[in-house]
């Protein structure tokens, strides 16, 4: 009979050990599963540009390969969301140079959204942020004969230049995420 009795006592503390670990396991499972969704929102949330989009920094950056005016690249950017983009260190700038040549295998000069055409000398940023990096090829902006929109990749060096508006480029679309 005591052996009966401790068989039994051995088979419920077996199986109470066998329900607390399943039940453990569930726990497991359950955190597991909080832990992959919440992973996934983070994910989606990084990875918030749209199709085509280069996401750096904080923002998302489109090549657009059509040559444009710089008032119709501006236009064009808007109508995505964006502006044509402002750069804001050497980094930044490193990046979008990337960006284009992956696109063109190349480095073809390309609208970027700086203008001085409200005040001449003063450089703005279309989208508004503060103009406070510069990458200006030696001796510009010259404002040969009135140029007052910036180009980028502007000889060997890829430098910036500035450039009558109405000549036709290609662009570079930038948006915060």
């Amino acid at each position: 009979m005591k052996l009966l009795t401790v068989s039994v006592l051995v088979c419920s503390m077996m199986a109470l050990a066998g329900a607390a670990a399943l039940q453990e396991a569930e726990k497991d499972k359950e955190t597991e599963a909080i832990i992959q969704e919440e992973e996934h929102r983070i994910d989606k949330r990084s990875t918030s540009c749209p199709s085509y989009w280069t996401e750096y920094n904080g923002r998302c950056f489109l090549f657009i390969p059509r040559t444009l005016t710089w008032a119709q690249a501006e236009k064009n950017c808007q109508s995505k969301g964006a502006h044509l983009a402002s750069i804001h260190g050497t980094r930044e700038y490193n990046e979008i140079k990337r960006i284009i040549s992956d696109r063109t295998h190349g480095y073809p000069e390309t609208w970027i959204g700086g203008s001085d055409s409200q005040e001449e000398g003063v450089w703005l940023w279309s989208d508004g942020t503060p103009f406070a990096f510069s990458y200006w090829c030696r001796g510009e902006p010259n404002n040969y004969w009135n140029q007052d929109c910036l180009q980028m990749n502007y000889s060997g060096n890829n430098c910036w230049d500035d450039l009558w508006c109405d000549a036709r480029r290609p662009s570079v679309c930038a948006k915060k995420i």
